[in-house]
């Protein structure tokens, strides 16, 4: 169990970094916005190939899988600031340790990342007539890939070397990723050799996550979401191990 003075300073962590998201509203709103107008415009599209419900679903479901893989900027963002500014390194001379600076990252990009795809999700409801027939399935969903976002999102915060170094990952890997999992084109339809390699990407199991849950498959579910949960705990720990040497460097240094 985390002590008293762990949970307090992780809690000034948290509190401090929403509020520089806050100061700072453009990229959220970007990443807020942009997936309401892009199932807009891609929603006929998708409803002329597969029909009515199956259309709907894969706009909703393709528009969230993408934009929430091109939202790990956010979160690793965030951790390559404070490295390039050195905050990191003046934290590890404190009695922060490495998992509660991390968590203090991490909780308000949780909130973001999870908002972003439940606007989406309503979005769908709302304007599209999206049909949910287990919602506690969809949420469990949700928050397993909230999850590896983070742990993606702070990997890669954590092992790029410049914004432009992290820039090019982040949009490159997550186009791909997305691409690679059958967001945007379902896998059926792709080359063989994208369908052999999808299940190996977070992508793959994102979308069929969210079909399942939609569909009311719950061993599927369960399934997907251990599949993700994994993802998630190897990637923060390795954030969290790399960091754990970046500071250690730094500090033996000074």
């Amino acid at each position: 169990m985390p002590s008293s003075d762990a949970l307090i300073r992780t809690s000034a962590l948290v509190r401090h970094n929403f509020v520089l998201m806050i100061r700072e509203p453009g990229p959220l709103l970007s990443r807020l916005c942009m997936p309401l107008v892009f199932i807009t415009l891609l929603r006929p599209l998708y409803i002329s190939a597969q029909g009515q419900t199956a259309g709907t679903q894969q706009a909703v479901i393709g528009t969230l899988v993408t934009f929430s893989l091109l939202a790990l900027s956010i979160s690793s963002q965030a951790i390559l600031t404070e490295r390039l500014g050195r905050t990191w390194d003046r934290l590890r001379s404190t009695p922060l340790r490495p998992a509660e600076m991390l968590v203090g990252k991490a909780v308000p990009v949780f909130t973001v990342l999870f908002a972003q795809q439940a606007l989406v999700i309503v979005f769908g409801i709302w304007a599209f007539g999206l049909r949910v027939a287990h919602p506690l399935l969809l949420v469990s969903v949700l928050i397993n890939w909230s999850f590896t976002l983070l742990g993606l999102g702070a990997l890669l915060g954590v092992l790029a070397r410049s914004v432009g170094e992290l820039s090019a990952a982040y949009d490159i890997g997550g186009m791909l990723l997305s691409s690679l999992g059958g967001a945007l084109v379902p896998l059926d339809v792709l080359p063989h050799w994208v369908g052999v390699i999808g299940p190996f990407t977070p992508g793959y199991w994102a979308v069929r996550g969210l079909h399942t849950a939609l569909t009311g498959d719950t061993t599927a579910v369960l399934t997907v979401c251990v599949t993700l949960l994994g993802m998630a705990a190897a990637c923060g720990t390795l954030a969290s191990h790399r960091l754990r040497r970046r500071s250690g460097r730094a500090v033996a240094l000074q």
